[in-house]
Order: C-alpha cells, then structure tokens, then sequence
C-alpha cells in the first residue's frame, strides 16, 4: 500500500463530492464523520477565515474505501480501517507533520492505530473513551407508559436547556463544553445545532430532555439523554428518548443512532428494552510525548 493511495484535500466540499456516497453507504458507523463533516463545512463557509480541517479518502480500484479527517483541534476521526491501512495512514501523517491530539474511531482501528502512532512517532496514548453504539430497529414504547407528554423544545426553554446541557458535561466530563457554556459560546459548543425534547409531567413541568442532530445522509443521532440525579429511576429517560427517536422517524430519518456508556448497565439495559440494537464498540486514544498518563 502507498501513501498516494491516499487522497488528502482541505477543500470540504470536493472531499463530500468524491466520499460523499461512501459516508453514507453505511450511515449507523459513520454517523460521527456525517455529523461532524457537515458541521464543519458549515462553519468553513460562514467564516472564510476559519482554520481549514484536513480530510482524506483511501481510494482502491476507483472507489472509496475509508476516510479520515483531521479537526483543527486537531481530533483525528478514522472509519474502520485494516491493520495495514492503519499503519500506512500513520506512517504517512507523521510524514507530513500531522500532530492529532487524539484519535476517534472503531475499537480495533482506535487502537490499531494508537499503537501505529507510537511506533512512528514515539507518541504514548492513553485510552480516554469507550462506548456502545447503538442502532434503532423497532421502536417498543416502555409499558406501563410513564404519565406526563413529550414536548419540542422552543426560545423559552433555551436557559433551562443550556442548564442541563451543562449538568450532563459535568456527569460526563466535558470539560470543554463546560466552557463553551460558560463564555457564552453556546452556538459553538456540541448542543448549539441540537433539537432538543422535553418529557413533561401532567402538570407540565419538564424532567427529562433528549437532544438530536439534524439529519444528514438520512442519519439522525440522539444525543444527549439527561435527567436530573434527583428525578432518574422514573422512566422518564426512556419516555423522551422514544419521543425523540420518534420524531426522528416521522422527520423521514433512515437511521437512528446513540452511543452508550459501557460501564451503565442500566442505560444499556433501557435502550435496548425500547428498541435499540448494539452495532458496534467505539474507542478514544489521546497521545502525549511525554509519560502515559495513570488510568
């Protein structure tokens, strides 16, 4: 395998026009490069000025057979890859000075290529994320149905969802969201381009809330779920979810996804009890020069 073989561009749109059909040959996997791509080029074309992401395709026999794209903060997001490809690809960005702070991708790739990465270029990874993907297939409301109604979110319901957004980054551990949020960079953070649901109880008062992204290539993604710590174990966590991914649906979503934590039995648990399909494991490496971290 040569390094030619992959096509590198900073040009998105010319990057969507050759990889576009692949992106969406398999929309469940590659649901984080749909969304992802698409915000980006959303915010190359509003500011010009705007540091460009570095996007590649592997070409085989004239077709597509992976992607990759490089943020500019510089978070590496691979579809899945082979072991040799994997290598290559490393190779072949250490090469051109590429400097990922991180690596996104299926498990095996995720850590095929963090130990690719460290054989070229001495890089230490540390394993920072795992999670469940998870695919709609019938959608099986809870029984017996928890009393209350979903809502769409609207302007008024913008404090008490920036609120909530936070608290789930604080659960999570997104740092940078937190401060995204807190500078009052709401557009700019992951929750800015959500639709957000609401389940309400009787007397209207919301309890629950679940978000998705816009549809793309016929994807939806819902994320995230959050209930108040003083509010879980009711049900309302998988009363909004069905609401969103049945809004989904109706809106004409093809696919609908969400990722899991793997250490939460009971999320696992409830997504599947509504209708969700395990379809895969994904994985975060985070590279330092210097000693891997503890953990």
């Amino acid at each position: 395998m040569l390094p030619e073989d992959w096509h590198l561009t900073q040009d998105v749109d010319d990057f969507l026009a050759q990889a576009g059909d692949f992106l969406c040959s398999r929309t469940a996997i590659h649901n984080t490069p749909l969304t992802d791509i698409e915000k980006l080029r959303i915010h190359r074309a509003a500011d010009h000025d705007a540091e460009a992401a570095v996007f590649g395709r592997l070409e085989s026999q004239g077709e597509v057979r992976a992607i990759f794209y490089l943020t500019p903060r510089r978070r590496l997001v691979l579809t899945p890859l082979s072991v040799e490809h994997t290598n290559t690809l490393a190779a072949h960005l250490a090469d051109l000075g590429h400097s990922p702070a991180n690596v996104i991708a299926d498990h095996d790739t995720a850590s095929t290529f963090a130990e690719s990465w460290q054989q070229h270029t001495g890089a230490a990874s540390v394993l920072f994320w795992r999670t469940h993907l998870y695919r709609l297939g019938t959608l099986t409301p809870p029984q017996p149905r928890r009393e209350g109604q979903g809502r769409l979110t609207d302007g008024k319901d913008r404090d008490q969802i920036m609120r909530w957004c936070r608290e789930f980054c604080i659960d999570v551990g997104e740092q940078h969201s937190i401060d995204l949020i807190d500078a009052g960079s709401w557009e700019d953070s992951r929750f800015g381009d959500r639709h957000f649901t609401f389940w309400e109880t009787p007397e209207g008062t919301p309890v629950s809330m679940a978000a998705s992204t816009s549809a793309v290539g016929g994807m939806v993604r819902v994320d995230p779920v959050y209930t108040p710590a003083h509010l879980r174990g009711r049900g309302y966590a998988g009363a909004v979810t069905v609401e969103a991914s049945r809004a989904a649906q109706a809106a004409g979503a093809t696919d609908v996804v969400l990722f899991t934590d793997p250490d939460n039995p009971t999320s696992n648990a409830l997504y599947q009890r509504i209708g969700y399909v395990h379809v895969a494991d994904f994985a975060g490496y985070k590279f330092s020069h210097g000693a891997p971290e503890a953990g």
